[in-house]
């Protein structure tokens, strides 16, 4: 689990005209709410977050001014839908050794059965609850050999020590679908042979 420290801001501006401007000066608007606390409204240097966001449930250290060391992990980043630049970010309080949920990437490795076998995410993220310091990056499932109807469940996958599964034991994460076509019915096939005639 990565650690990225960020040196922040406290903002007294709100706004979108206060947020454009932030934005001008290559930052980000963010608030770092948890614990009971009143919201802290933060301006977060755009470029360093950026890079810090790239890696799935980053642990931030933020130096805020006047405030001291806080720690944090993004819970809703809002981006440009055309440009793709980071409008705002909505950082969560947490302290070592606490437990949070969150969602960490499912990765696959192996091959499927021989057949031309499909293999459908049903869930593109795990939910787990981990130790706010110790979030995995991902988890990786092996389908090295799945057959055609086959399924993983939650409950199949190996979590690293300390991490347990936020969701139900049999939730459907990767299934095995086929490939091929189904043969028509006999009723399709002679309104097939009546239209060519």
């Amino acid at each position: 689990m990565s650690e990225v420290k960020l040196a922040a801001e406290t903002r007294t501006e709100f706004g979108k005209g206060a947020a454009r401007r932030i934005r001008r000066d290559s930052k980000v608007p963010g608030v770092l709410y948890g614990h009971g606390s009143d919201p802290l409204h933060l301006t977060l240097p755009g470029h360093e977050l950026l890079l810090a966001l790239r890696t799935p449930n980053v642990l931030i250290s933020l130096d805020i001014d006047g405030k001291g060391n806080e720690l944090a992990i993004p819970k809703s980043v809002q981006r440009d839908p055309i440009k793709g630049f980071l409008e705002h970010v909505d950082l969560l309080l947490v302290k070592r050794g606490e437990k949070v949920n969150v969602e960490i990437p499912i990765q696959t490795e192996g091959e499927l059965a021989p057949g031309g076998n499909l293999l459908e995410h049903v869930l593109n993220a795990l939910p787990v609850e981990a130790e706010a310091t110790h979030i995995p990056e991902a988890v990786t499932v092996s389908v090295e050999g799945l057959t055609s109807g086959a399924s993983v469940l939650a409950k199949d996958i190996k979590l690293p020590s300390g991490v347990s599964l936020a969701v139900e034991d049999d939730a459907v994460v990767l299934q095995v679908l086929s490939a091929q076509a189904e043969e028509p019915t006999e009723e399709a096939a002679e309104g097939a042979e009546a239209a060519e005639a």
